[in-house]
């Protein structure tokens, strides 16, 4: 039967014997640990972050009568392009047309009786000083003269009114734009309270709306921005991604960035503007937004698989002179389709070890596995 007391200690004693072994075979040369190695590259990074945001457009507005009447006549096709200025409904104009010329009368009144009125105050204005009429008769010429001037004025606010609402029986299109299905058909009553009659957006350009917690807009240099795309690096640049292989060609640029967090989500709100002329955006789209900085910056990229990390945070091991290996502390970036960009504790050109990481330590000597690495 074996005995436990006199085998533990016998195990101990062993492990230590093979420990000190293995320790002694590294330094005379023993144990060299097999490694590849790949040096550090400088590529032209551009800062970018992707954002999840919705499309929105331009101008969005609501066709809503403002006089009443019967519908007349419709000018457009539901869905189609319409183009600023471009006439899409008639209200009956009968009514308003005899308004018009009831004012266009009244102004011909008034016009009458401001002309009778100054012949009067003009021979008045003669008679007083010879004492022909007295002062009195003479104010009261000036009065009925300056009721005949305000009368025509008020004739003419009325003529201008009445075109006013003659002009609003022709319903036009406020810019150019896709428009909406119709809500009245010929020969519906129509009025201000009746509601909308259609809608129409503005294509082109196009919005997109998104936002950003506050640390990416530090870390982007957001804060520098203005609405004309201005950055921490020259120029921000924006591009879109409407979904899996269909990337947006045109880039677009920031035009609004909101003046406050939003204190329930911690984001800020950001729209940008993109040209489409194709009509390929359409408002309530949801996209994918990317921000990117025009002026690329030499940046230092490693392979992810060369970083690790322990209680002290990440780092790589370097080779060094006579293939000694060194514990390098890094500060790591974003990762890119190059590698992981080193932001702090590494050099170009230095070599970090990619392969064989599990034994090697600090300060130990190892050997290529392609010297040509």
């Amino acid at each position: 039967m074996v005995n436990r007391k006199l085998l533990l200690p016998a195990l101990i004693s062993a492990t230590l014997l093979v420990g000190c072994g293995g320790k002694e075979a590294q330094q005379g040369g023993g144990f060299v640990p097999l490694v590849s190695v790949e040096a550090a590259q400088v590529i032209d990074y551009q800062a970018r972050q992707t954002f999840v945001g919705r499309t929105q457009a331009v101008e969005d507005v609501s066709i809503v009568p403002q006089v009443s009447g019967y519908l007349k006549e419709r000018f457009f096709k539901e869905g189609e392009l319409v183009f600023q200025g471009q006439k899409l409904y008639q209200i009956d104009p009968s009514l308003y047309e005899a308004k018009v010329a009831s004012a266009d009368a009244a102004i011909a009144q008034a016009k009458a009786g401001v002309t009778n009125t100054s012949l009067d105050w003009e021979r008045g204005k003669d008679l007083l000083p010879k004492g022909g009429i007295s002062q009195s008769e003479f104010d009261r010429l000036t009065a009925v003269k300056l009721q005949a001037e305000a009368a025509l004025k008020s004739a003419e606010a009325q003529l201008k009114g009445a075109e006013v609402d003659m002009a609003h029986t022709e319903i036009v299109a406020p810019f150019t734009g896709r428009i909406s299905e119709s809500n009245a058909s010929i020969g519906d009553l129509v009025s201000p309270s009746t509601g909308v009659l259609t809608t129409i957006v503005s294509l082109d350009p196009m919005q997109a709306a998104f936002s950003m917690s506050e640390k990416q807009r530090l870390n982007m240099g957001a804060d520098l921005i203005s609405g004309s795309g201005e950055g921490r690096s020259g120029n921000a640049e924006v591009f879109l991604n409407l979904g899996k292989g269909h990337d947006y060609k045109h880039a677009g640029h920031i035009d609004y960035i909101g003046n406050r967090i939003d204190l329930e989500t911690g984001t800020i709100a950001l729209r940008a503007s993109f040209p489409n002329p194709e009509f390929r955006l359409l408002p309530g789209q949801y996209v994918e937004v990317e921000v990117r900085d025009k002026k690329a910056t030499p940046s230092i990229v490693i392979p992810r698989l060369s970083v690790q990390t322990d209680l002290e945070g990440d780092y790589v091991m370097v080779l060094k002179e006579a293939n000694i290996v060194e514990r390098r502390n890094v500060v790591l970036g974003v990762q890119t389709d190059d590698g992981v960009i080193v932001k702090d504790g590494l050099q170009t050109e230095e070599q970090v070890l990619v392969k064989g990481l599990q034994r090697v330590r600090n300060g130990m000597t190892v050997r290529l596995q392609d010297q040509g690495a």
